[in-house]
């Protein structure tokens, strides 16, 4: 393979949207997708305008908990790495395509949704809050246009620490294909885009997730530097800017569903302080 070698400053390559959409499975226009999380985590969204997105690395495997954080997130599977451990750049000879897919996954983001609305996303997320859960149901096509939109180059920028960068994150959407984890080879035939394995988890345990993600990634090779001559570094979630109101007049987000144990009324409370006039069931 020939590419950048790995410790070159990269000339910064701007995001793209959906550039690797055909290797992905996308929904229909009409999906729904919902999301459970807890009544504080909504309102630090609305209030701060964002949707979180977490490194896909950074997923703990919590003992004792189901089910468990897919610490796998992200990663090539195991029967890959043995192959791609052996493929070396040209350039860089010690650096192998496992290295540069290990590096792709620290520099990947997602944030989760479920295809369904299911008792499993109800029993399973948005836990360990004193004040309930509610469950976010967005409109696949009208989400899919916002936030194409907002990270369109030229509409975004990224801060770090301060500073102004460009905008490095390629956005892309995609269901995730569940598989044998231990036995399965995405690089069977060819050495696989490392989107792939941003939308691979294995089925044994989380299929019922039935999950649809929105993924943000930057490239895998080199190191991208800031204007003081500082390496970034890349931080374990990032928010994306999301207007909750706009989002809930447009019906890009449906009337929310809540828990039966939710504290509706200070939801209502909450939300009415930060102008959000929102349908909750």
């Amino acid at each position: 393979m020939e590419e950048n070698t790995t410790n070159q400053p990269l000339s910064t390559p701007l995001g793209h949207v959906e550039p690797h959409a055909p290797l992905l499975n996308i929904p229909h226009d009409g999906q729904l997708l919902y999301k459970v999380i807890t009544v504080e985590n909504l309102i630090r969204s609305v209030s701060g305008n964002y949707l979180h997105f977490n490194r896909v690395d950074s997923y703990l495997d919590l003992s004792g908990s189901t089910p468990l954080a897919d610490s796998n997130d992200g990663r090539q599977l195991p029967k890959d790495e043995v192959i791609n451990s052996r493929i070396n750049f040209e350039k860089a000879p010690n650096f192998t395509a496992a290295d540069y897919y290990d590096k792709s996954r620290s520099r990947t983001y997602a944030c989760c949704f479920s295809m369904e609305n299911s008792n499993y996303i109800w029993e399973y997320y948005g836990n360990g809050s004193e004040k309930g859960k509610v469950c976010l149901v967005f409109e696949f096509s009208k989400l899919r246009a916002t936030l194409n939109e907002t990270l369109r180059p030229g509409n975004a920028v990224l801060e770090c620490n301060g500073m102004q960068c460009h905008q490095i994150f390629s956005i892309n959407y995609g269901i995730i294909e569940y598989v044998d984890w231990d036995v399965h080879e995405a690089n069977e035939k060819r050495v696989p885009n490392p989107i792939i394995y941003t939308y691979l988890k294995d089925k044994t345990k989380f299929s019922e997730e039935k999950e649809f993600r929105i993924s943000l990634s930057a490239m895998g090779m080199g190191e991208f530097v800031l204007k003081n001559g500082s390496k970034l570094l890349f931080p374990s979630s990032l928010h994306v800017p999301f207007l909750f109101k706009t989002a809930i007049g447009d019906g890009t987000l449906r009337p929310m569903l809540c828990a039966p144990d939710t504290d509706i009324d200070f939801l209502y409370a909450e939300l009415s302080k930060l102008h959000i006039t929102a349908d909750i069931k």
